[in-house]
């Protein structure tokens, strides 16, 4: 183990740097509390003895400062001192200290102390390891070994923020073993067992990046989620697991659509995910996954999420203006309109999915604008985001104005607006 000697005493540190030299240890030395901290900073360690008695930062200041530092991983650390009363042992316990050694140190009871503390931190670095396989194993469906749909899902949620913010296309793929129902009926459920394995490793087999996440999503339900892929390369991908699956080559005398185990795929790309969400992509791949059943199964049918969101914009100042659309351009459907009762026009007969206004517009006339959308029935609904040079969103009048559901203070950046944009959206 290396052990952090924290002693401001040359002949103890002397003394006690052998000892723990002679326990087949490896001693790190401090002369002081500010010392110890420095060189935990660049320096892992097995434990600590600490001198409570020292100048500047005595031994529970510096004790504590290693706690709040740590965190939730624990090292031992064990007092020397020279004070033997019940105050001092109740002290070093609360500021986080493991035992005592009381001044002057016997080499025996010093080396006992070590034996006892390398004991629990083995258990420490045991359990951590057992905690970590509970973890992993959490994360993955029994039978199949790829993620659950537990963790699917947060893994997809992460991929999906991740497209929010660099406006990349994601794809999603629905894949459902054909006629699995009647292979487990007539060959047995540990049939179907194996043949489900077997299918998850060709399904894995074809998705080679880092980032791509599969799971089993149901019974004999497969979904996986492609980063970064368009609707091409999803077609590829979906090809690619089409195929895998023909390959294994697996008898299915009961299929009435063929004589050996087949998937039938539904996919979804969206190229623009703002306005959108995950959900409603993996609904759109699902409803690709009927297509392909219904016109055969064994086959691939990929389609992009419909058309893009309608943003109102209504905005006066021309500069806030091309801040506002700027950066939303390609990804949503446009409005402007440049008077308060032209922005209550066009929400009238438009039914837009957002209205953008700044505070002029949007509270124009003590809140007529507001007052009018929640009245109106097709844009009672409508989330209003208002732009503002105030950073006290409380000075809105909210009761007045249940439409104005955001805010976001000018300047921003076009990231800072996406966001907000895509959260009023979902």
């Amino acid at each position: 183990m290396k052990i952090l000697l924290v002693e401001d005493s040359a002949t103890l540190r002397h003394a006690m740097s052998q000892y723990i030299s002679e326990a087949g240890h490896t001693p790190l030395l401090a002369t002081s509390g500010e010392a110890a901290l420095q060189l935990l900073e660049d320096t892992p360690v097995d434990l600590i003895i600490m001198d409570v008695e020292m100048p500047g930062l005595n031994g529970f200041e510096t004790t504590r400062l290693i706690r709040e530092w740590l965190g939730g991983y624990w090292i031992p650390i064990i007092f020397v001192t020279g004070k033997n009363e019940d105050e001092s042992y109740r002290e070093g316990i609360e500021a986080g200290g493991d035992d005592y050694l009381i001044k002057p140190v016997s080499p025996v009871i010093i080396k006992a102390k070590i034996r006892a503390m390398a004991r629990i931190a083995e258990m420490r670095d045991q359990l951590s390891h057992l905690n970590a396989e509970l973890e992993a194993l959490s994360q993955l469906d029994s039978l199949t070994q790829i993620y659950n749909r537990r963790t699917f899902n947060e893994r997809a949620e992460q991929q999906w923020l991740l497209a929010i913010r660099h406006q990349t296309p994601i794809s999603v793929l629905m894949i459902d073993v054909d006629h699995f129902k009647p292979y487990n009926d007539h060959y047995g459920h540990p049939a179907g067992d194996r043949c489900l394995k077997q299918i998850s490793r060709a399904l894995k087999s074809c998705l080679h990046r880092p980032a791509d996440v599969l799971g089993r999503y149901g019974g004999e339900e497969f979904i996986a989620l492609l980063p970064d892929t368009d609707r091409a390369g999803a077609k590829r991908v979906a090809e690619c697991l089409n195929d895998a699956i023909r390959e294994l080559d697996l008898e299915h005398r009961f299929s009435p659509s063929g004589d050996r185990v087949t998937v039938s795929i539904g996919g979804a790309t969206c190229n623009h995910s703002m306005g959108h969400s995950l959900e409603e992509v993996i609904k759109c791949a699902d409803r690709a996954l009927y297509k392909s059943k219904h016109n055969g199964r064994d086959r691939a049918t990929v389609e992009e999420v419909a058309a893009h969101k309608t943003l109102l914009i209504g905005v006066r100042c021309p500069e806030l203006l091309l801040s506002a659309t700027g950066p939303l351009q390609e990804h949503c459907n446009i409005l402007t309109a440049d008077t308060p009762e032209e922005c209550l026009e066009i929400a009238a007969n438009v039914y837009p999915d957002l209205i953008i206004a700044d505070a002029e517009t949007a509270f124009y006339n003590d809140g007529h604008v507001c007052r009018q959308l929640a009245r109106n029935p097709q844009t009672a609904a409508t989330p209003l985001l208002v732009l503002t040079d105030s950073d006290q969103p409380e000075a809105f009048p909210p009761a007045d104005c249940p439409n104005a559901q955001g805010w976001l203070q000018h300047p921003f950046s076009a990231s800072e607006l996406r966001t907000k944009v895509q959260l009023m959206l979902d």
